[in-house]
């Protein structure tokens, strides 16, 4: 390898390794505002409807949802129809498979896991944290396991739809974001401002 090709291929590396990941500071505050105040709505009216201990509403795959729909809004995967459909596809299938295997945990979690990945891929509603959605479903506290098909309404349903309302009002209150990225309904929030 030439050593012109040599640096080229070093400033590629350096590139993507530190430059993609700069954010400046106004990207940061509406990333913290808008998981805060998603994860926290969801938060506040589980802390109103269910005991402490039931931690059934608030599932961890809206932690990496999050990341998506307020860190990387430009990103595929964090577009609403990604967020949504990729979510309720997981979680049905994730339900499914549990009352197919309830007690075969070693078929049941990749089961899962990985029809919903295909089955998110053949929809084009790619979105990652969907994959954890369907584990939850079988891995889950009983409770949660107990909710059946409503696991998919709620908390998965409801709690997605939260998160999206929120990302579409924080994402939306500057200039420099928008979201959903080249939509019909992006051009109609900025025809309102």
């Amino acid at each position: 390898m030439s050593k012109k090709k040599g640096n080229k291929s070093l400033r590629k590396a350096k590139y993507v390794l530190y430059k993609e990941t700069l954010v400046d500071f106004r990207e940061h505050f509406w990333t913290f505002v808008g998981s805060f105040f998603g994860i926290g709505i969801i938060a506040w009216i589980q802390s109103f409807s269910l005991d402490k201990l039931d931690n059934i509403f608030l599932i961890g795959s809206f932690g990496a949802s999050s990341v998506l729909i307020y860190g990387a809004i430009q990103s595929p995967l964090a577009q609403p129809r990604n967020l949504v459909f990729g979510h309720v596809i997981s979680a049905f299938i994730g339900v499914c498979i549990f009352k197919l295997f309830p007690e075969q945990l070693w078929i049941s979690a990749p089961l899962a896991v990985s029809l919903s990945i295909v089955v998110m891929q053949i929809t084009k509603t790619l979105h990652p944290p969907g994959g954890a959605t369907a584990l939850i479903a079988v891995t889950a506290t009983p409770k949660i396991k107990a909710l059946g098909f409503f696991y998919v309404l709620s908390p998965v349903l409801t709690g997605v739809l939260i998160l999206l309302i929120v990302a579409l009002i924080v994402n939306n209150l500057t200039k420099n974001r928008k979201y959903p990225t080249n939509s019909r309904l992006t051009k109609y929030i900025r025809k309102k401002k």
